[in-house]
């Protein structure tokens, strides 16, 4: 299931910072494009971009394939059951703060440092469906790494026998390598985070706030952040 989706992911991002970390341009004066466009014709741009979200999900749905059970609630296997989601949604709003804020500290101060590349990301008016795009792929990122990472892996290592915190501490190693062809302050911040959700997740048993601060959080970070780059260039070290 991993070499299929998430796990495939961190190797391409340790193969990324072997390859930027070696280069005779320091890391920090190295760039890396968010989320880029597929083609300079918006149609094949447009298709470019549906197929990859809809391939990225694919993972995630033989995951819920796997897990389903017949008795309701059918996914409680992964923490989901809409018994509360009010309280879950909310929940997940409260999380975009602590983990939000903190992050984007990291991240200036990974670039201050030198330490993390300069992520560019495209602009929001490259074509008339780029933000709805921006949107569904926040979708697919909050999606796919919490059903995987966390609702999958923790059911899965249960059964194994590994412990909480083995469990914890392994996704959240996994989520920060995943992350590492930023630098290793992004590592480090997505471990943390990886931490906090794991450690939710094992005493609440729920995952629809996870899924909700990450979309949201990524909503922030694909659609906010390059409306910021745009208009403080010199905050992004892009003057």
């Amino acid at each position: 299931m991993l070499l299929l989706s998430l796990g495939a992911s961190a190797i391409w991002a340790v193969l990324q910072f072997v390859d930027v970390s070696t280069r005779p341009t320091p890391i920090g004066e190295q760039q890396v494009a968010l989320n880029p466009s597929r083609s300079d014709r918006a149609w094949l741009d447009l298709a470019y971009q549906l197929t990859g979200i809809f391939l990225d999900l694919v993972p995630m749905a033989l995951v819920i394939w796997l897990l389903w059970r017949t008795q309701r609630p059918h996914l409680s296997a992964l923490g989901l059951d809409g018994t509360r989601p009010w309280r879950d949604s909310a929940s997940g709003i409260a999380l975009v703060l602590i983990v939000g804020v903190p992050g984007l500290a990291l991240y200036f101060a990974g670039r201050a440092l030198g330490l993390t590349v300069d992520v560019v990301p495209s602009p929001l008016d490259a074509y008339w469906f780029t933000i709805p795009v921006l949107l569904l792929s926040a979708l697919r990122a909050g999606l796919t790494e919490e059903v995987i990472v966390i609702g999958y892996l923790f059911e899965r290592l249960r059964r194994l026998g590994w412990g909480t915190w083995q469990i914890i501490l392994s996704t959240a190693a996994l989520r920060g390598t995943y992350h590492l062809y930023q630098g290793v302050p992004a590592l480090i911040g997505n471990f943390a985070m990886g931490v906090l959700f794991g450690w939710l997740y094992a005493r609440t048993g729920r995952l629809v706030p996870l899924i909700v601060a990450h979309v949201l959080i990524d909503i922030a970070v694909f659609a906010g952040y390059p409306w910021a780059y745009a208009t403080f260039p010199g905050l992004f070290g892009a003057g």
